[in-house]
């Protein structure tokens, strides 16, 4: 990677990514983008920004001629309980974005990202040690959307050649920018919550279990696997990965060793719930530690004592 350009730059993955990528590379050399200016945002004023709507096809391929890149990160999305408020539109920008994207990837020879999810599994699926390969079926339009998305950039790196990566992204956990419209998002309120309140209403019962990812070790992954030598990577659009995996009532505990009066209430939200109910309980990540080296470093009390050292309420 020598020229990056990041879609999606200002959301939850892209501000951290963006930031971490311009140490590495130079400030100059890594693209941030979105469909909005965000003023505030700490990518904004470190290196070029473009306002880019990922479904415009013309305009994607103007900024990435303008700069000349050879990678394309694609993050550009709709997230899970998002897309079941609006399926139509999340088919639009989730589908016809990463389309747009893989095209110019594939005129401009770059390599390419996208992220995948655990939400690409279903009912159906294999809830525990969810191995790489297994039945995926999911029911929500998200999840319709990874798999699609899985399979696309399969085929453009079997008919065209080019050298498209991806993550089953498990839920992740950040401070320095919010969720936007997840499942998972419940891991990152809880910590303003707690700080601000000492109280959090979770909208998932207390025993769903998914698995979750410091953003750190997210970001970090991101970097390994694009740089891993492309002639190992098997299933190289779908790596499972996670770092741990909890329910709302264990992260609750493990907050309160530090905030000993934090309560936490429940009032389910159904959509979210169903959903959650679809996805793994613990998924098997040994497809990306045997092919590029995959290794978290954050577990659950390592995170949770860190993120109650970072956030600013």
């Amino acid at each position: 990677m020598k020229k990056i350009l990041v879609t999606g730059a200002t959301g939850q993955i892209g501000t951290e990514l963006v930031m971490k990528l311009r140490q590495i590379y130079g400030n100059d050399n890594v693209i941030a983008s979105n469909i909005r200016d965000h003023l505030d945002s700490p990518i904004r004023n470190t290196g070029p920004f473009e306002l880019l709507d990922v479904r415009d096809q013309v305009r994607f391929f103007e900024v990435a001629t303008k700069y000349h890149v050879d990678t394309i990160i694609h993050l550009a999305a709709f997230l899970s309980a998002t897309a079941e408020k609006k399926p139509l539109m999340a088919w639009d920008l989730n589908m016809g974005g990463l389309l747009n994207g893989l095209e110019v990837a594939r005129e401009l020879k770059c390599q390419f990202f996208t992220p995948s999810s655990i939400g690409a599994f279903g009912p159906s699926t294999i809830k525990d040690n969810t191995p790489q390969e297994v039945i995926q079926r999911p029911n929500t339009m998200y999840g319709i959307n990874k798999v699609a998305g899985e399979l696309l950039c399969d085929y453009y790196h079997e008919k065209y050649g080019v050298d498209t990566r991806g993550l089953r992204f498990p839920g992740l956990i950040s401070y320095m920018a919010m969720p936007g419209g997840g499942t998972t998002d419940y891991a990152v309120h809880i910590f303003y919550e707690a700080l601000k309140n000492k109280s959090f209403e979770c909208y998932l019962e207390e025993n769903t279990y998914m698995d979750m990812m410091y953003m750190p070790d997210a970001i970090n992954s991101v970097i390994k696997l694009m740089e891993a030598d492309p002639d190992k990577l098997v299933h190289r659009n779908a790596y499972n990965v996670s770092a741990m995996s909890f329910s709302p009532k264990e992260i609750e505990a493990e907050i309160q060793k530090y905030i000993p009066d934090f309560l936490m209430t429940y009032k389910v939200d159904p959509m979210r719930q169903k959903i959650a109910d679809s996805w793994p309980n613990s998924i098997d990540s040994q497809a990306a530690i045997d092919e590029w080296q995959f290794r978290p470093v954050y577990d659950l009390e390592m995170m949770v004592k860190d993120m109650l050292n970072k956030v600013k309420v």
